[in-house]
């Protein structure tokens, strides 16, 4: 069998895929031994099939063993039989004889080209893995290609690999159109049935972190350090920030001149709220700042792990909780405390004695 232009064609696929052309070799003999199992039945599983790109040849040879006595003509031969064949032959050896599978029907060579095909796609798959495999937890650019009743589908890279994001990981409000350029953050990489597959998300606090990260050198430089960020996306983030140093406004740096750095950041989140908070050692005083925008009179930690109670001003009340709680929920995600926020009327009612907080 002989076939020059195949080989070129595989030389030609190493050159545009850059997969070694052995990986095709190895993929095209699996291939034809898998096509003559369901051509040749049982005497498939003794073919050795063997490739010669340099003189372009597809050579097939049947394999049986040497026995004493023949209990499968399609396995085994006899010592007389093998002899005759070689002389050297003795029990145990293996004798190969070249063969044409003459009636090597369509559908054989068929089964053939699905195998290679199979193996173009794994080896394809198993590249663009090892591209993204160093990519969770950072920010992409993709395209909307397709969106379902639940998900939507993003083209990541060179087409080759497919960011799904769920449900979960969209943001309630958003609009999202086919072929629309998006920001999505990566946050797991696996292989799938269909290659490998990216979980992206809109909705991760993640996507805030490198969003910054993107806009605010000092942050990327590890100047300016996020230490902990809250989010219900598409409403409000919150965000705690620490200058490594002194020099450096923290804040003054993530707002940017006249705000420029952080509406870039709200502009992506298409209008979602962001606190910027300072950071402190100091839990109590980080709690006071958590509450932000509200004013808080005082901050008094409570018995039990982690727990405390916040007096803020009458009028604040409200602000301080937030819309359906969104602020204080915030707030105690932030910190890992329990919060309780009380009006300064109702801790006088209760008889509670704050502890001035410093502002």
């Amino acid at each position: 069998m002989t076939n020059k232009d195949f080989f070129a064609a595989l030389e030609d696929l190493e050159k545009e895929k850059g997969i070694p052309q052995e990986v095709f070799m190895e993929a095209l003999s699996n291939a034809l031994v898998s096509a003559c199992k369901k051509q040749y039945a049982g005497a498939a599983s003794r073919v050795d099939i063997r490739l010669n790109p340099e003189k372009g040849t597809i050579d097939f040879f049947t394999v049986k063993t040497v026995v004493e006595e023949v209990l499968d003509r399609e396995t085994e031969i006899s010592l007389a039989d093998a002899q005759a064949i070689k002389k050297s032959y003795k029990i145990g050896d293996t004798v190969t004889e070249k063969f044409v599978p003459k009636d090597f029907t369509r559908i054989a060579a068929q089964t053939a080209k699905q195998v290679i095909l199979q193996k173009i796609h794994e080896t394809e798959r198993d590249s663009a893995m090892n591209e993204f495999s160093n990519k969770e937890g950072e920010l992409l650019v993709g395209i909307i290609r397709k969106i379902d009743a639940k998900n939507v589908y993003v083209e990541l890279g060179k087409g080759q690999v497919e960011g799904l994001m769920l449900p979960s990981d969209q943001v309630p409000g958003e609009k999202y159109n086919v072929n629309d350029k998006i920001k999505v953050f990566v946050k797991r990489v696996k292989s799938g049935f269909r290659g490998a597959q990216v979980l992206v998300s809109r909705s991760a606090p993640g996507l805030v972190r490198k969003l910054f990260e993107e806009e605010v050198p000092e942050i990327k430089q590890g100047t300016v350090v996020i230490k902990e960020i809250s989010r219900e996306a598409g409403a409000r983030t919150k965000m705690a920030i620490w200058s490594e140093d002194e020099r450096v406004d923290a804040i003054g740096a993530c707002v940017g001149n006249k705000g420029a750095r952080v509406n870039a950041v709200v502009e992506e989140l298409r209008g979602e709220k962001i606190d910027i908070i300072p950071w402190s050692e100091n839990p109590l005083e980080f709690i006071a700042k958590a509450l932000s925008p509200a004013k808080v009179i005082s901050v008094t930690q409570l018995e039990g792990d982690k727990s405390a109670m916040v007096v803020v001003p009458d009028d604040k009340l409200s602000l301080a909780i937030g819309k359906d709680g969104q602020n204080a929920r915030l707030a105690v995600r932030l910190t890992g405390w329990k919060i309780d926020v009380k009006s300064k009327s109702a801790a006088e009612k209760l008889g509670f004695i704050a502890e001035e907080t410093e502002e």
